[in-house]
């Protein structure tokens, strides 16, 4: 990836943003409401937690012997893994789960490490890289996957590509399990020389340490009733440690493809001189893509981030708040002729989002 420091958007004209963000705060100041979670919030990160860790302590005490039904208690464990990175994680590494930075900092790493990531290596990733420089080629580790797949019209095209639409749903499943074994140590490394840890305060060899006794720790959890229940096997528990990963990374990686890697999205160049034609609001507008935003179920089940306008605006405003603050960007974008593309259903998302897969392996 190349120095994203050498990419400026055209923020001289800040008309439109400046009158969305009026138009929000007052939302909150009228309603006498506060811009973090509150007690629905709190009650969702309960529910996830119990969706995860409860078939696995069902497992760990011998509730069942059934292996098919270890099976399906790693299934629902996979979804509470999912649940826990898309309501819990995401809101309080982005500080806007609590009023409190240092229980927004306390969350974030541990459903982070629960769960087998590394908060700091994903801050930096997401917060710090994606947010700002969404759907770029060359900057947006997002849309940088590895070889065999290609995500946006400027990358590379190779002939496999062409085959993409069909197996990139099996690498999907491998997200999580990549975050829980290779990918925080080569991040770690990469953001260390790109000098990522330095701005955040820290150094190589402090979070390298913490990064071994995280990934130590989760891995201590998740073989622990491989030695304490006598009748799994390996191949048991295995199969289970990857079908947990299999199911939250299938589940994570569809709530977020769906959103910027879309026929709908554009993939605009800088100049020259790394100058993008856009204000920083505008080129989020122009990179990302609702869903579903009258489904409250979904909404409740994947933190609002079908919302992912709201999130990319105001990733600071916790996501229980983003169905009423859509109403406010919708109707400014509208006045101001700014795009703000939506799709109806979940599933048109993700259709659209496979035929992207096919259209970047021909094109």
């Amino acid at each position: 990836m190349e120095n994203t420091n050498t990419v400026r958007f055209n923020n001289s004209d800040r008309t439109f943003y400046n009158e969305l963000k009026k138009r929000v705060d007052n939302y909150f100041k009228e309603n006498k409401i506060e811009k973090n979670g509150n007690l629905n919030m709190y009650i969702k990160t309960v529910f996830m937690f119990t969706m995860y860790l409860t078939p696995y302590f069902l497992i760990l005490f011998g509730a069942f012997e059934s292996k098919l039904v270890w099976l399906l208690l790693a299934v629902l464990m996979g979804l509470g893994m999912a649940g826990i990175g898309l309501s819990v994680m995401h809101d309080a590494n982005h500080g806007s789960y609590s009023k409190n930075s240092k229980f927004n900092k306390f969350m974030g790493y541990l459903s982070m490490n629960i769960v087998g990531g590394f908060s700091l290596n994903w801050r930096i990733q997401h917060n710090v890289i994606h947010h700002t420089y969404t759907n770029i080629h060359d900057h947006d580790e997002d849309i940088a996957p590895p070889g065999m797949l290609r995500f946006e019209p400027h990358a590379e095209k190779k002939k496999i590509h062409k085959f993409q639409f069909i197996y990139a749903w099996f690498f999907y499943c491998l997200m999580t399990l990549m975050w829980s074994t290779t990918k925080d140590f080569n991040q770690l490394l990469r953001f260390n020389k790109q000098g990522y840890l330095k701005t955040a305060n820290t150094t190589f060899r402090r979070e390298l340490l913490v990064l071994i006794i995280s990934k130590l720790g989760y891995y201590g959890f998740v073989l622990l009733p491989y030695f304490l229940v006598k009748e799994m096997t390996f191949l048991n528990w295995l199969s289970g440690f990857l079908l947990v990963n299999a199911v939250a990374s299938f589940w994570l990686t569809m709530i977020f493809q769906s959103a910027h890697v879309v026929e709908e999205t554009e993939f605009p160049l800088p100049d020259e001189k790394g100058n993008v034609e856009n204000h920083w609001a505008i080129h989020q507008l122009r990179t990302t893509m609702n869903f579903a935003t009258s489904n409250p179920v979904l909404t409740w089940l994947v933190g609002g981030l079908n919302h992912q306008v709201e999130h990319h605006l105001f990733p600071s405003i916790c996501h229980i708040h983003y169905p009423e603050i859509s109403k406010i960007v919708e109707k400014t974008a509208h006045e101001f002729n700014v795009p703000y593309k939506s799709a109806k259903t979940f599933a048109g998302a993700v259709w659209s989002h496979e035929k992207m897969l096919w259209k970047l392996g021909r094109e």
